[in-house]
């Protein structure tokens, strides 16, 4: 648990989760930080609620007895969106005060009345509407609808220009008390914008078209400071996660990195000897590449390396009439992300009949996502060296639209 203050009057809140499945789906190999905020004017605000992971709110408690704030001298809870890893405590928190104002959107009232049966003293911020906590502290609603869920909005403090920006601009990985981007180094923040790929390719991809609109909503706030709800606060170059989100977005529609990724699958190790002679080929043509055999690599990761890649690698082998069922996995939850206008080469084995190219076909059309494929290689048992020198060939020529896609932009 750490504290922390942002800048004048604002304080951060902050608790570490590991060890389990975030939305109880994704791995989070290296944690994620839990952020809630404090604004003290002549009134005291709370800006999300930080929680342990099963909305029991001693975490929350104790951070606030760190500040010497006592939790009934908060009058107002702005709650940015209902999810629960933000607003779970607030049942907790009823129990010892309940005389406070909740600030939220239309839509998070409702939620907040279906999750936690609450429907007294709820102010309805729409879009610019402000809430004067003295002492200068105005704070400004602006509305992000699906990002990522339907009710998020952002909060502003006008006066010393911090967003409080929920999920929007968020990230995975652990944070400290020096969780801020004018304490750290390059290499720590390095990491947090590997986490924020992450973060975004599992959590937010899917709703990409709503984050341009947020950031081009949000272009209008003099804002100096970025407090999202995950991951580190920006306050030297606030300008580069919202660049970043922006890049991210932008790489559903493609294209993205001058990258590659391998997804493939093998039963006996007939499709594998092929996927080891192409790993060979793209380390001979200089290019970077992920490699994720599945069902051993988690969802969470794949989604990673496909959302920042520009080329697509498929290696499975034909399984029933259809295709290696952890590859065709992925692939779906690939295509329910949205992840379109790839670079793609898909190659496999076989043993009586093929498929497995059928049901690739399937997955990609069912889900409008308009790859651009190399003709597939197939083959029956063990590839020959006639199959393993096409396979280059494919290989190389992925590599070169690769390269020429990204090149031209």
């Amino acid at each position: 648990m750490n504290v922390s203050k942002v800048t004048e009057d604002i304080y951060q809140l902050s608790v570490n989760v590991e060890d389990i499945l975030f939305e109880g789906l994704w791995e989070i190999p290296n944690g994620v930080g839990m952020n809630s905020y404090i604004i003290k004017g002549e009134k005291t605000a709370i800006v999300d609620g930080v929680c342990g992971w099963d909305g029991v709110p001693e975490s929350l408690f104790k951070l606030l007895d760190e500040l010497k704030i006592d939790p009934k001298s908060i009058e107002y809870l702005i709650i940015n969106h209902m999810e629960p890893d933000h607003s779970g405590w607030i049942e907790d928190f009823k129990k010892i005060h309940s005389d406070f104002k909740v600030v939220c959107t239309q839509r998070s009232a409702d939620l907040l009345e279906a999750f936690y049966d609450h429907t007294e003293n709820i102010i309805i911020a729409k879009d610019d509407f402000t809430l004067d906590l003295g002492k200068g502290h105005v704070l400004q609603f602006v509305e992000i609808p699906n990002v990522h869920w339907p009710d998020t909005m952002v909060t502003f403090d006008t006066l010393t220009g911090t967003l409080f920006s929920c999920d929007a601009f968020g990230s995975f990985g652990k944070v400290d008390k020096d969780n801020y981007d004018d304490m750290l180094t390059q290499e720590e923040i390095d990491f947090f914008e590997n986490e924020a790929v992450r973060y975004y390719s599992n959590i937010v991809a899917a709703f990409s078209i709503p984050v341009k609109k947020a950031i081009e909503k949000c272009s209008t706030l003099p804002i100096n400071i970025v407090a999202p709800g995950h991951g580190i606060v920006w306050r030297k170059n606030p300008e580069k996660i919202i660049e970043d989100y922006a890049r991210y977005a932008s790489y559903q529609r493609g294209p993205a990195k001058e990258e590659i990724t391998l997804l493939w699958g093998s039963m006996y190790g007939m499709t594998e000897k092929a996927v080891k002679h192409s790993i060979q080929v793209l380390e001979d043509e200089g290019i970077k590449v992920h490699v994720h055999r599945v069902p051993e690599t988690d969802w969470g990761t794949i989604l990673s390396s496909v959302w920042v890649s520009t080329g697509v690698i498929i290696a499975a082998p034909t399984y029933e009439y259809k295709m290696f069922p952890p590859v065709a996995a992925a692939l779906d939850e690939i295509g329910k992300k949205k992840v379109c206008n790839r670079k793609v080469f898909s190659f496999g084995s076989c043993g009586w009949s093929g498929g497995a190219q059928r049901e690739l076909k399937e997955i990609v059309e069912r889900n409008c996502l308009n790859w651009e494929f190399l003709d597939p290689v197939e083959f029956k048992g063990s590839p020959g060296e006639e199959d393993l020198e096409l396979i280059a060939e494919r290989v190389k020529e992925l590599v070169r639209q690769v390269k020429l896609t990204v090149n031209n932009l």
